[in-house]
């Protein structure tokens, strides 16, 4: 840990930040996943990103040097370690450790990339793709998938109704097993295919 940084230790599901509140820090995980998300005043999410250890959170990056609150939310998706280094530091270093602010820097590239390819996903990507991405990203490699319909479409910016009749046309041309709370993927070849249709 950094020195005159704070530790950070929470189990999956604990909210890291809200929208609305102030930053505490600048946060750097060794292990774990932070899910961000953006609600609509209707109640619709959208998955902006995830941090994991190595990547930084855009968030944290405005609210420190812009000196505004969080406007989305962090969730710690998988257990999480690491360290929140305060404000005060965080700005110190920035402007005097030439290494530190190199590494921040090139994260915060990387994360903006990201959020390109958000983008190009949500204006330019048909939504079968969209779907089909989602699915293979959350399977990490493996056959199963432990999400929901509305989880889901917080993962591609859509309706959960309109997830459930795409996923239902998935099952029939046999890509995927539904189950509740569970997708198995049965041709994983056949869903990359999918996945690279950009109509």
């Amino acid at each position: 840990m950094s020195r005159d940084a704070l530790p950070l230790s929470c189990p999956a599901g604990t909210v890291i930040f809200r929208a609305g509140e102030d930053c505490p820090g600048f946060v750097r995980l060794t292990r774990g996943t932070i899910r961000v998300t953006l609600t609509a005043p209707n109640g619709r999410e959208v998955v902006l990103y995830r941090v994991e250890p190595g990547d930084v959170c855009l968030q944290t990056f405005a609210c420190l040097t812009d000196g505004r609150s969080y406007s989305a939310e962090g969730v710690a998706e998988a257990d999480v370690e690491g360290e929140v280094i305060p404000h005060a530091v965080f700005r110190r270093r920035m402007a005097e450790d030439a290494a530190f602010r190199e590494e921040v820097m090139a994260a915060v590239a990387r994360r903006f990339a990201d959020y390109e390819k958000l983008v190009e996903d949500v204006a330019l990507t048909g939504f079968d793709a969209r779907l089909a991405r989602a699915l293979l990203r959350l399977a990490r490699g493996g056959e199963g998938i432990e999400t929901t319909h509305e989880a889901l479409a917080a993962e591609t910016a859509s309706g959960r109704a309109f997830v459930s009749r795409r996923l239902a046309e998935f099952a029939r041309l046999g890509l995927i097993r539904p189950g509740r709370g569970r997708i198995r993927i049965l041709d994983r070849a056949a869903l990359e295919r999918v996945a690279d249709d950009d109509r």
